[in-house]
C-alpha cells in the first residue's frame, strides 16, 4: 500500500493541477499579509476560503483521479495484491499530496512573515489541521461516489451536489429549522446538527479558537461552552476523524464486493 500511495501521491505531484492548487495558496497567503500585517486577521480571512474551497477540491481531485486512473487500477487488480490495498493506497496518496499542497502553500508565506513568533500560531495551526481532515473527509467521500457509480457523469454530480449540500445547502436548511423552533430549547439540537456536518464543525472550532463566538449569537454560547474545553475540543477532533473512517468504510466495502 505504501508503494501505490507513493505512485499516486508522486503522480499527483507531476500534475500541474497540483501546482496550481500550491500556487493559489501560496499567492493568497502572501497577498492576504502584505495588505494586512495583523496575522489573526489573515485567518479570518482564510477560513471562509479554506472552509469552503478545500472540500470541494478534494472532492474534485477525488473523483477525477479514480476515473482518469482506472485502466492502471486493473492493471493492479490483476496481481496477487489485496483490492484494499490498492484503493487505500490510491486514496491515501491523493488525500496526502492536497494536504501537502496545502500545508506548503500557507505555511511558506506565513513563515515568511514569522507565524512562530506570533500569538497567532495556534490559530493557523488550527486552520491547517481543519484543513487536512477536510482534504481526507471530502476526498474519501469522492472516492467512494465514483466506486459506486461507473458513470462519470453521475460520479462527478453526485459528487458535487455532496458538496454542495454539505457547503450551502444544509447550512440554509439548519438556520430555518433553528429560527421555526426558536420558542423550544435547542442546545443539544444544535450541537449534535453541527456535528452531522464536518464543514460546519470545523468553521465552530475556528470560529472559537479566535475568539469571535460572538459571531454565532445565542449558538455562540452553547459552542463556547461545549468545545470551549478541552474535552470538547478533543471531542470535535474525534467526530472528524469518524467522517474520515465513515466513508472509507463504505469503500472497503465496495471494494470487496464489486466486479471489476
Amino acid at each position: 500500500m505504501i508503494k501505490i500511495l507513493k505512485y499516486s501521491c508522486y503522480d499527483l505531484l507531476r500534475s500541474r493541477w497540483s501546482y496550481v492548487y500550491f500556487i493559489f495558496y501560496l499567492l493568497l497567503g502572501f497577498v492576504l499579509l502584505f495588505l494586512n500585517n495583523d496575522l489573526s486577521k489573515a485567518v479570518i480571512t482564510l477560513l471562509n476560503v479554506v472552509i469552503v474551497l478545500v472540500p470541494l477540491i478534494g472532492t474534485v481531485f477525488g473523483v477525477m483521479y479514480y476515473y482518469n486512473s482506472k485502466e492502471f487500477t486493473t492493471l493492479l487488480l490483476s496481481h496477487p495484491m489485496k483490492r484494499s490495498t490498492i484503493f487505500l493506497g490510491q486514496y491515501f496518496g491523493v488525500a496526502s499530496s492536497l494536504s501537502l499542497s496545502l500545508l506548503l502553500g500557507l505555511g511558506i508565506p506565513f513563515l515568511a512573515y514569522g507565524v512562530f513568533k506570533s500569538a497567532a500560531i495556534w490559530d493557523f495551526g488550527l486552520l491547517l489541521v481543519v484543513g487536512v481532515f477536510l482534504t481526507f473527509i471530502f476526498t474519501a467521500f469522492a472516492y467512494t461516489i465514483a466506486l459506486y457509480n461507473e458513470n462519470k457523469i453521475k460520479g462527478f454530480g453526485y459528487a458535487i451536489m455532496l458538496w454542495l449540500c454539505m457547503a450551502v445547502i444544509y447550512d440554509g436548511l439548519f438556520l430555518l429549522s433553528l429560527i421555526a423552533f426558536e420558542e423550544y430549547p435547542l442546545e443539544n439540537v444544535s450541537l449534535i446538527g453541527t456535528m452531522l456536518n464536518p464543514i460546519d464543525l470545523s468553521r465552530v472550532l475556528i470560529l472559537l479558537k479566535l475568539d469571535i463566538s460572538a459571531l454565532l449569537g445565542y449558538t455562540g454560547a452553547v459552542f463556547q461552552k461545549f468545545f470551549g474545553n478541552q474535552w470538547g475540543f478533543f471531542t470535535a477532533l474525534v467526530v472528524l476523524l469518524c467522517w474520515v473512517i465513515a466513508p472509507l468504510f463504505f469503500m472497503k466495502r465496495k471494494v470487496m464486493r464489486k466486479d471489476f
